[in-house]
């Protein structure tokens, strides 16, 4: 068993390890501060805010459904929500081609629209990360409210206090953790998304070129500002991670 272990730990550590070995500690400033790891870390957070702010406004309605209301077929739905987080993304990607694409089959019918159509544009990049992203937030925030002890709702409810009133002054106060762990989660996941954005939006410099997808256009061309954007998103994995892990999850142990 702990010659297992340490197998499994190194398999982990040593690619991160050969990561922090590869980069240019000397230039990491240089490499980062380059028009190019500017446009496209820019372009990381606007794309993943936007996409956590898609997840939280149809994320948590969701949750709530498949927390407290019963029907044919909710294990169902739960199964396909959650479908995501073990989809290969390259075929979300194409599953949203398939939809919202030119040729798509609502893509072909709302391209007169304002934001159509959807694929190679900041749009398209903010729906691939949010398609990615959600059920992140949806399985953390379900978790909350099957957690949460109702009576405190239903106190609420015997003072009079109507069902939006309720869900906004006790039950989202109640649910912060859950739902604070499946945000930040879900921004994570779509900071980091590569797949799906790839797909649907492409890599076009300063308009869908996000950090992920810099990294791998850099591999091919500038290895040393690769690496250096690597380490941004390292950084801020593990920031999550640590920051879940010790504010929100419980520590685990000593």
């Amino acid at each position: 068993m702990p010659l297992a272990a340490t197998a499994a730990v190194a398999l982990m550590v040593l690619p991160l390890a050969g990561l922090l070995v590869r980069v240019p500690w000397s230039t990491l400033a240089t490499e980062l501060a380059t028009s190019e790891a500017q446009e496209a870390l820019r372009l990381s957070v606007v794309c993943s805010l936007g996409a956590l702010a898609v997840a939280v406004v149809l994320g948590v309605p969701l949750a709530w459904v498949l927390a407290r209301v019963a029907f044919p077929g909710r294990s169902l739905l739960r199964a396909l929500v959650t479908l995501p987080m073990v989809l290969p993304p390259v075929v979300g990607g194409v599953g949203l081609l398939a939809i919202f694409g030119r040729r798509g089959l609502l893509g072909a019918r709302l391209g007169s629209l304002p934001g159509f159509p959807l694929p190679f544009t900041i749009q398209g990049v903010v729906l691939a990360q949010a398609f990615v992203a959600m059920p992140f937030l949806v399985v953390a925030t379900e978790a909350g409210l099957r957690q949460l002890d109702r009576r405190y709702e239903d106190a609420a409810a015997t003072l009079g206090a109507r069902p939006w009133h309720r869900f906004r002054t006790v039950t989202l106060p109640l649910i912060g953790p859950s739902l604070v762990a499946g945000a930040a989660l879900s921004w994570a996941r779509a900071l980091g998304e590569f797949g799906a954005t790839i797909t649907f939006a492409g890599s076009l410099p300063g308009r869908t070129r996000t950090l992920p997808t810099a990294i791998y256009a850099g591999l091919q061309s500038r290895p040393e500002a690769a690496v250096a954007l690597s380490v941004v998103l390292l950084a801020v994995s593990l920031t999550v991670l640590v920051v879940l892990r010790g504010r929100w999850l419980g520590a685990g142990g000593p």
